[in-house]
């Protein structure tokens, strides 16, 4: 088989030359449709269109004959393409390009920042008095509102509220404390 570019003026077969005529006549409306059906994407129409045509190649499907219409059956193959394409990458697993790299490692750097930042908010909630930290970890920590860690420390409502504010304050000035002594 001799291979030629379809756009070429020398095609020397009558199959080549109906090809190319082929193409002519419907290849920017097939690529327009195609294109529209991958959402912009010009290397993967283009790659269908190519599939497409190669496909009529193989078919001896260059010209209408027997009543059959060349373009509706090209726009089907492209379609049933189209959508192989699309299952072919949902069933493999997520495909990586060049641009996704640095996200992961910015993720990654998420995940020791948050962790990092739990250390450091550790160490500042040891260097609150027990009862600052008991209501910090009862209202903040266990979700409970002021009358539930009251009930649970046993202390009235209002002290609760009091121990909150000053704890919140304390813990304020132990992370300051830190970032002054980090730098």
């Amino acid at each position: 088989m001799n291979v030629t570019v379809i756009g070429s003026a020398t095609a020397t077969t009558p199959e080549e030359r109906a090809l190319r005529a082929l193409y002519l006549e419907h290849g920017p409306a097939l690529y327009t449709y195609v294109l529209r059906m991958l959402g912009g994407d010009a290397h993967r129409a283009e790659d269908i269109v190519q599939e497409t045509l190669l496909r009529c190649w193989n078919k001896q499907n260059l010209v209408d004959d027997e009543g059959m219409a060349v373009r509706p059956w090209m726009f089907r193959v492209a379609r049933n393409l189209v959508i192989d394409n699309h299952r072919t990458r949902k069933a493999r697993p997520l495909e990586i390009n060049g641009d996704t790299w640095l996200d992961d490692i910015s993720v990654e750097a998420d995940d020791i920042e948050r962790m990092l930042s739990s250390v450091v908010v550790q160490e500042a909630l040891e260097a609150l008095t027990p009862a600052h930290r008991d209501v910090l970890r009862e209202t903040f920590l266990a979700d409970r509102t002021t009358q539930q860690a009251a009930t649970a420390l046993g202390v009235p409502q209002g002290t609760v509220k009091s121990r909150v504010y000053y704890a919140l304050r304390s813990l304020r000035a132990a992370l300051e404390d830190q970032d002054l002594a980090a730098a």
